[in-house]
């Protein structure tokens, strides 16, 4: 069932006639989603989107799919499919414009807007093209079919991609919320019409694959929104992400009902909503929503929806929680987180909670009121879902490796033959000829890493050196040598940061390097970098014995 790279070798050519699907993002990780599809020499796109870095990558503002795969085939693209209008889905769309500007973009009215404004950002203007559920389109040799999906956005739509090779079905993030506020299901019509018809492969959103059940309706959190609400003496600050339309319109209504003015904080979140309310996502009552700079005109009866949920640094709630935001909670006022916690976030979330309830703030969060449900299919709506598609091979897509795995076993009993079902992680390919599907080999497939203005430029071996320098310090040691006789003429001079900044706690070691050096050039070792290299094994054994610290060392031996 699980393929990994080591035993992989670079798939052949695609046979004629032949489907590839390879995933740049998305598998064994919760977010930076990306599939690439190819057929009769072209490539379809399903997804492009970021995954946000987690506390042991200092410095890193985003993490993008890699797209060396396609690099050199960029003109072989016949479009970009977006499903929804997530950061995870739509992300990395600019930095993808950026190689090839004109890809067509597909996507339902809400998803192109939101990429849009994002696009516009970024100074690009794309080239889009509205669907919606129901139709068919011809993109290149690709026949692709909108399928629309209940999720924590808008206007989500899995698709289904028609080829001489086969049928595979995407649900792209989805749930099966049987009472949406917007009204709109998740269409198990056309679900089990394609199944009869015949799906190949059937590509599963996995991120509660491991949760038993089915997930609560949207609506179930009103009452604790409410109780939340009614309860607060003073101000309400609701966390969300900027693009939880269905969520900001039932915290609106709750103000409404409590005669609270509403003020939207956050860039991103005043910008997505004013999208949303422009193209009717959105019932925004009359008078209720003021503008931040008008808060003073008014006393404690108003409800701020802001960013920050996840406890980005930049985001607004972050910012209050460090008091450094214009707005100051206390005493009275009550902040309600409306999410989950996406893993690798756990601990600035509950650090966010700590510093605002130290302020004294009251924070709700999933943990002790329902104030989030998940947007996300549960076991038991996975299930119902294999039992009506009837696929002949699965593969869990959009999760962690324990995600991908559950889900794996979800398809397995709901008759999915266990080899048929394909737990595998990025970059490698599956091909699918004549309506059977094999694993025909692996690409190179990484994280690239956007920190300010570099793309790409961050490795591994930097973010190791940032975890070293942010965890144990760094020791600079220059020593002058005599070229002929290789004899210290000034120094060692060591200097220290982020370690015991005390310089005479060094006079040990100093000694200790002399020696070394002497015996080095003793021995007939000469040349700046050899002997550096003597001087960084002597205080690198000195600090790990002594210490038990690992800093990063800088020596430099200089000739005179």
């Amino acid at each position: 069932m699980t393929h990994p790279h080591p035993d992989l070798g670079t798939p052949s050519k695609l046979v004629a006639g032949g489907l590839r699907i390879v995933a740049l993002g998305g598998l064994a990780e919760i977010g930076r989603n990306m599939t690439v599809f190819e057929t009769n020499g072209k490539l379809l796109i399903v997804d492009c989107g970021v995954l946000f870095p987690e506390e042991n990558q200092p410095g890193i503002d985003l993490i993008l799919p890699d797209f060396s795969y396609i690099r050199d085939r960029l003109a072989d693209v016949v479009g970009l499919v977006l499903t929804h209008g997530h950061e995870d889905h739509i992300g990395a769309t600019p930095y993808l414009l950026r190689e090839r500007g004109d890809i067509a973009i597909y996507g339902s009215a809400l998803t192109l807007a939101l990429v849009s404004a994002k696009l516009k950002e970024h100074r690009i203007s794309p080239l889009t093209r509205e669907v919606k559920e129901g139709m068919r389109e011809d993109i290149g040799p690709f026949e692709v079919e909108f399928v629309a999906v209940n999720h924590s956005i808008p206007d989500a739509l899995a698709i289904a991609i028609h080829t001489k090779a086969g049928t595979v079905l995407h649900t792209g993030d989805f749930k099966m919320d049987q009472l949406p506020l917007d009204g709109r299901i998740t269409d198990l019509r056309t679900f089990a019409r394609l199944g009869d018809e015949g799906v190949d492969l059937f590509l599963v959103d996995s991120t509660n694959a491991d949760v038993p059940g089915f997930t609560p309706s949207e609506r179930e959190i009103i009452p604790a929104l409410n109780r939340a609400i009614a309860a607060t003496k003073k101000r309400v600050i609701v966390a969300s992400f900027s693009s939880h339309v269905h969520r900001v319109q039932q915290v609106i209504d709750t103000a409404a009902i409590h005669d609270r003015k509403v003020v939207f904080i956050g860039r991103s979140m005043v910008r997505n909503m004013k999208i949303a309310e422009e193209m009717g996502y959105l019932n925004v009552p009359a008078g209720i929503v003021i503008d931040a700079k008008e808060l003073d005109n008014y006393d404690d009866k108003v409800v701020l929806i802001c960013t920050g949920s996840q406890g980005e640094p930049m985001a607004a709630l972050s910012r209050m929680a460090n008091g450094d935001h214009q707005i100051r909670v206390g005493e009275g006022d009550t902040v309600i987180l409306a999410s989950s916690l996406i893993p690798g976030n756990e601990n600035s979330v509950f650090r966010v909670i700590n510093e605002l309830t130290r302020f004294g703030a009251k924070v709700v969060h999933k943990a002790n009121a329902m104030v989030h449900v998940s947007g996300h299919a549960a076991a038991g709506e996975l299930l119902y879902c294999y039992n009506i598609v009837k696929p002949k091979y699965a593969l869990p897509v959009h999760g962690e490796w324990r995600h991908l795995k559950a889900n794996a076993e979800l398809a397995i009993q709901a008759g999915v033959l266990r080899e048929n079902a394909f737990v595998i992680e990025n970059g490698i390919v599956i091909d699918l000829v004549d309506h059977e599907a094999s694993v025909a080999g692996s690409v190179p497939c990484g994280f690239v890493y956007v920190d300010g203005q570099s793309i790409g430029d961050i490795t591994e071996s930097s973010l190791k050196d940032r975890r070293i320098l942010g965890e144990e310090g760094f020791i600079s040691v220059v020593v002058v040598i005599e070229s002929q006789s290789g004899k210290i003429v000034a120094g060692p001079y060591i200097h220290a940061r982020g370690f015991n900044e005390d310089e005479a706690l060094f006079d040990e070691v100093k000694g200790q390097i002399e020696k070394a050096l002497q015996r080095a050039v003793a021995d007939g070792i000469n040349g700046t970098h050899q002997l550096s290299q003597v001087v960084r094994r002597t205080i690198g054994s000195w600090v790990g014995g002594k210490h038990r610290r690992r800093p990063m060392i800088v020596p430099v031996v200089i000739e005179v």
